[in-house]
């Protein structure tokens, strides 16, 4: 019997390949479970017992938190990514981690072949086969609910056939949580004008007295949260969430290209990226050189982008994560915040690196570095080719009438 290992989160389009994919097909199912920080204990106990009782041979649940961050969050962070100045790239980055987990699965079982429930509307079914093309060549790509075009209805309907009980009404809201923000959908994103209503966010606003918060990065990294000190990342993010989510802090709606080239919304929670991002953006500006904040820029929308499409094992992001790691060198530092409803605000920064230096001038007030004499001359050649250009032309101008 020939092996297929299925991507597995235990809703209904994986349900159904589960039973498809071994009923139907005649594959022994070996499903895959990759948390990226977005189910608990007792969640993931559910959902292997689950995949058991769909008949799966094996069900393997694979930790990827860490490596979550530490191959692609990290770098996110690095270049203050977000996708048309709004989206964290929450639910993008994380399916690639999952993908990848999925593939080394497959390729430690020698699976003939590897499943996903993608259907053929949205852009994970472009970064699932990207990377399975990539990581296992020669292994086939099984997409039950995008090759039989079905329906939810047509979904519950063989899952009821198969004597599974799966509700037929669809939830109001769907929901998509992982370490780097929560997505959240619903009939107010499906068109251009409205907004999501309080009942759909995952966390309710409970705080309305402001606070205060002070965040400590080093080397670009957040490691304490309120002089509270972590040993990996991924704790800061989670405790800083805790700390800014019940504020209501980081909903919005974004808009965006989608890979396959239409234009989609989709509501996003993602209090402790947007936090992070500012923050670590706002200690960058101090610290950094104009040419270094210039070129991160543009490369990490560059990044962001293809990272967006599926394009996580292009050897170009190798090279631009090396220019962003390189960047961070002098980016340590305290951050200081005021968290109020829906809204924060960056009051200052605190850096050894900080550029901004009483020895060198105050900006508007008094220069220690050079003279009035200097600026002269500086200006004078400064503008030497414009005026160049605006004399000749002026010229040119004149003989012509």
């Amino acid at each position: 019997m020939k092996n297929v290992v299925l991507g597995f989160s235990g809703g209904l389009d994986t349900t159904f390949c589960a039973i498809y994919l071994r009923r139907d097909l005649g594959y022994r199912v070996v499903s895959v479970t990759v948390d990226t920080g977005g189910f608990s204990d007792e969640e993931l106990a559910r959902i292997e017992k689950h995949a058991y009782a769909l008949g799966v041979a094996e069900h393997h649940t694979v930790r990827a938190v860490r490596p979550y961050y530490d191959r692609i969050l990290r770098y996110l962070i690095y270049g203050n990514v977000l996708k048309n100045n709004t989206y964290p790239l929450s639910v993008s980055a994380e399916r690639l981690v999952q993908a990848l987990a999925i593939a080394d699965k497959a390729r430690q079982i020698g699976a003939d072949a590897v499943a996903h429930g993608s259907t053929g509307a949205g852009n994970d079914q472009v970064r699932f086969d990207m990377i399975f093309q990539i990581e296992l060549p020669g292994v086939e790509i099984l997409t039950p609910i995008r090759d039989l075009k079905l329906s939810r209805e047509a979904e519950v309907a063989f899952l009821q056939k198969n004597g599974v009980e799966y509700s037929a009404e669809k939830a109001a809201y769907s929901i998509n949580k992982g370490l780097w923000g929560t997505s959240v959908g619903g009939r107010e994103t499906l068109r251009s004008n409205g907004m999501l209503p309080e009942e759909a966010w995952p966390t309710p606003v409970s705080k309305n007295n402001p606070e205060s918060l002070k965040l400590h990065f080093e080397k670009g990294e957040l490691t304490s949260v309120n002089d509270q000190v972590f040993d990996h990342p991924v704790e800061a993010i989670k405790a800083l969430h805790a700390i800014a989510a019940p504020f209501g802090i980081g909903r919005d709606i974004h808009v965006g290209d989608t890979i396959i080239g239409i234009k989609g919304r989709v509501g996003f929670e993602a209090a402790a990226p947007l936090v992070i991002i500012k923050a670590h953006h706002a200690l960058e500006k101090h610290v950094l050189t104009k040419w270094q904040l210039q070129w991160k820029d543009t490369l990490s929308q560059f990044y962001g982008n293809y990272l967006h499409e599926g394009q996580i094992l292009d050897p170009v992001m190798r090279d631009i994560e090396a220019f962003l790691t390189r960047s961070q060198q002098n980016v340590t530092g305290d951050v200081f915040l005021e968290l109020h409803p829906y809204r924060f605000v960056v009051t200052g920064v605190e850096s050894e690196h900080d550029l901004i230096s009483a020895k060198f001038g105050a900006y508007g007030e008094m220069n220690q570095g050079w003279t009035g004499e200097d600026v002269k001359g500086f200006t004078r050649i400064f503008g030497q080719q414009t005026r160049i250009w605006h004399a000749v032309n002026q010229q040119a101008a004149e003989h012509e009438h």
